[in-house]
């Protein structure tokens, strides 16, 4: 009897704990504080595309009757998914004469993957990927070793997006404080947003029934910001002019629709020594202050690159 009811107690014991396990939130967290936690993580940092060259791949010392093979790790450290035409990788820097084969030839980042997914709520880190590049060796009768500087360029396009809390108050200078449900402040904007280029701080002013948003724009990362047009699939070999450098594509607008006025009128903003400015107007209706969003989204292309030493030595006969 006892072993009858110690059986059925253990049997009740586990259902319970079956029924705690499948009671559990689902999703990205196991509640909203803790997802909203991995969202802000997901859309803060100022990485894009970062390479890491795998060590010994290829050797710093090679003999010329061997293949030269490089292996390069690619990971998506930014929130913004890249297809296959978005983002490759190149190498430069040697004889073509010496080094040949397909070695100089782009690569797509997210080869053999279809996306090069970057961070989300389910992948806090972003994806990765291996590219192999291959090259036969053509040492010159009787040169004794070549010693190139392999240059490795990431070329990619990204996209940044920004949303801003800002208070708009028509009455600014008019009416006391504590009618008021916000004040319109200055909003710096630490740490980026997910890619190399971002918003640093906004701006905000009232004059004469409008708002002027000062939208800073930066480059946070340690390449080159290039025009969202450039050619990024052949950057180590194409002739990058004036207006491919520093140029990014944005677009702004107010949650609700409102209309807003942005300049540059073009549409892009040049940055000049990593940064650059939009400024916005926004004609306030009513009366009562009120906080709302701007929608920030940045268009550009970037380029950055790493160097190794190889050295070339003539095998011994």
């Amino acid at each position: 009897m006892k072993k009858s009811v110690l059986k059925v107690l253990l049997i009740l014991l586990a259902a319970s704990f079956l029924l705690l396990i499948s009671c559990k939130p689902q999703g990205a967290g196991e509640t909203p504080r803790d997802t909203a936690a991995i969202l802000q993580q997901v859309k803060t940092g100022t990485q894009g595309v970062e390479i890491q060259l795998i060590q010994d791949s290829p050797p710093a010392l090679i003999y010329d009757q061997n293949e030269l093979i490089a292996l390069v790790e690619v990971k998506n450290k930014g929130n913004y998914d890249l297809r296959a035409q978005d983002c490759f990788v190149q190498i430069t820097g040697f004889d073509p004469n010496i080094i040949s084969g397909g070695f100089s030839s782009p690569r797509s980042c997210a080869e053999g993957m279809g996306v090069l997914e970057g961070k989300n709520v389910y992948n806090v880190e972003g994806s990765t990927n291996i590219l192999e590049f291959e090259s036969s060796l053509n040492l010159p009768y009787n040169v004794p070793d070549y010693s190139p500087t392999l240059n490795y360029l990431t070329c990619y396009n990204y996209h940044t997006a920004a949303y801003p809390s800002v208070c708009v108050d028509p009455l600014f200078y008019q009416v006391s404080s504590e009618q008021k449900t916000c004040r319109p402040k200055d909003l710096p904007m630490g740490g980026g947003q997910g890619g190399p280029v971002g918003i640093s701080y906004v701006a905000t002013d009232m004059v004469g029934g409008k708002a002027i948003f000062e939208i800073n724009v930066q480059n946070l990362g340690t390449g080159r910001v290039l025009s969202p047009y450039a050619n990024i699939q052949n950057c180590g070999q194409a002739s990058l002019e004036y207006k491919d450098l520093d140029k990014i594509s944005y677009n702004v607008e107010l949650t609700g629709g409102g209309k807003i006025n942005c300049k540059p009128n073009d549409g892009f903003v040049r940055l000049v020594n990593n940064q650059g400015k939009i400024i916005c107007s926004f004609s306030i209706p009513g009366a009562t202050p009120f906080e709302t969003l701007l929608l920030v989204d940045l268009d550009y292309g970037y380029i950055q690159s790493q160097q190794k030493a190889v050295k070339i030595v003539r095998t011994p006969q």
